[in-house]
């Protein structure tokens, strides 16, 4: 049977009432992976053994009643960057084509004792760094709309594989919008969580303050059913928090939005937004008053010091993080390397990427003597601003509505010929990493070409169930996440 083209929670519902076995579920996968992947590349790696063994243990739960999921029983993709013992997990990069982890990350082992099916590692841009999935040591990601466009990054793969329906749901991770804009530009749904409320542990760090673990689906539904069993504290994290537990059936059963008030940043419609893309998110607003929202425009002048800030501390964080991958303790070491600094040197010259590279010299340079009062001290001062600026919002609104991206999907090869254009464009995702916010994107148009928009709908810290129940009514209103590319 083809499960992708039903929904996560159909599948589980079968599995659970023996129509449907967790074999089968995977196989229906490896089929889709089979006939589409030469074409989209969603994946890095697809090891059908290993999924396989992973459905049986899956099967075992299920059939003794210990799996409480909703999701029981679903296959999920994984990125790149998210640890799975035993199987390569490279992010991308040649730095660490053949590193195998001797464990799995938290939110690996969340999914496997809900009886979730770990199925396979996808693409990625390397080590995170990019917004289009094009700077990949395994190549390109196509968008499933279009094969001549990018799918968005970094978590690309994820968000292509669900729109190919070569997966029924993936696991991505979002340091400024890696989950939300390639669901903007795929035409899918995704979570990018509060900082803290899913465990890090396994994830390989881009920027540790801002990274965070989330999924991606065809539905606000299926990414609260996901999220209801990756959150939680994690002792292992040492930045996870606790918050109250999240309830999957709140969420689910969510029609209207009476009584809640949406503010719309104004600053999120000057120059540079494409006139279709801002149409599509103020007929989103008009759906959500029409579901008994109160809506309203608001100032919100922080934004244009979104992109500066974000990359100098990104960056800054990222040339730390990455210090440990030397070509010694394990991941690429360079052949040509014949005393110790060599085997630093080539390693990471033969190792890292080009945009990787550029993000490492970035973070040094901000970071050095004479630099670091000038740029980084001023970049962490205006994150406090930018906080501040949501705190205040969020005194009188219980939700934010903006745009994910300016544009819809861009042509392959037109970010990396503009990398200035491509940073600017991560402008509307980028404050929710900083501030450390939880944010739903979800599908609410399509431009003359018939790509996908999306927009994003903004909460207070923990107030996941605001997003996702918000999301669940729109999308009950709307059927723009129910359309598919042609072909798929």
């Amino acid at each position: 049977m083809d499960i992708c083209n039903i929904s996560a929670l159909e599948t589980a519902r079968m599995i659970k009432n023996r129509e449907l076995s967790c074999e089968e579920a995977v196989n229906s996968i490896a089929r889709e992976i089979e006939k589409k992947d030469g074409v989209y590349n969603c994946y890095t790696s697809f090891d059908k053994e290993a999924a396989l063994k992973n459905a049986a243990e899956a099967q075992k739960l299920i059939d003794s009643g210990s799996a409480a999921s909703p999701l029981a029983g679903v296959p999920v993709a994984i990125k790149d960057n998210i640890c799975t013992k035993g199987q390569i997990t490279s992010c991308g990069s040649k730095m660490l084509h053949n590193f195998k982890p001797p464990y799995d990350a938290t939110v690996v082992k969340k999914l496997a004792a809900a009886g979730m099916v770990a199925c396979g590692k996808v693409n990625m841009d390397e080590f995170a760094m990019g917004s289009t999935t094009e700077t990949s040591y395994y190549g390109a990601t196509k968008n499933p709309w279009d094969t001549q466009k990018v799918p968005g990054g970094s978590s690309g793969g994820a968000a292509a594989a669900v729109a190919a329906r070569e997966s029924v749901i993936a696991l991505g991770s979002d340091t400024g919008g890696s989950i939300r804009q390639p669901c903007s530009f795929c035409g899918v749904t995704g979570l990018k969580p509060t900082y803290g409320s899913v465990s890090r542990y396994g994830l390989i760090a881009y920027a540790s303050s801002l990274d965070q673990i989330g999924p991606i689906a065809k539905t606000a539904q299926e990414c609260a059913a996901v999220f209801s069993v990756i959150s939680g504290r994690d002792e292992k994290d040492g930045t996870s928090a606790d918050p109250a537990p999240f309830s999957f059936d709140e969420v689910a059963s969510c029609e209207s939005l009476k009584g809640k008030r949406v503010g719309i940043p104004s600053d999120y419609f000057g120059k540079g937004i494409n006139e279709e893309v801002a149409s599509a998110v103020m007929q989103a607003a008009q759906t959500l008053k029409a579901l008994g929202a109160e809506v309203e425009e608001f100032p919100m002048p922080m934004v244009k010091y979104a992109i500066p800030t974000y990359y100098i501390i990104a960056c800054a964080e990222a040339c730390s993080n990455l210090s440990r991958f030397d070509g010694i303790k394990y991941g690429y070491k360079s052949p040509d390397a014949h005393n110790l600094r060599e085997v630093y040197f080539k390693s990471r010259s033969e190792g890292f990427g080009i945009e990787v590279k550029k993000r490492i010299m970035l973070g040094n340079f901000v970071l050095s003597s004479g630099y670091f009062d000038a740029y980084y001290n001023k970049a962490l001062k205006a994150k406090g601003l930018i906080v501040r600026d949501f705190e205040e919002a969020f005194k009188k609104y219980d939700l934010l509505l903006g745009p994910v991206a300016p544009t819809t999907a861009l042509r392959m090869g037109e970010g990396l010929s503009d990398p200035l254009a491509m940073y600017l464009g991560d402008i509307y995702t980028v404050m929710i990493n900083i501030a450390g916010l939880p944010a739903l994107a979800l599908p609410c148009g399509f431009d003359k070409g018939g790509m996908p928009i999306g927009m994003q709908l903004i909460a207070k810290p923990f107030e996941e169930r605001t997003a996702l129940s918000a999301g669940c009514a729109y999308q009950r209103a709307t059927d723009f996440h129910l359309k598919k590319p042609a072909g798929v």
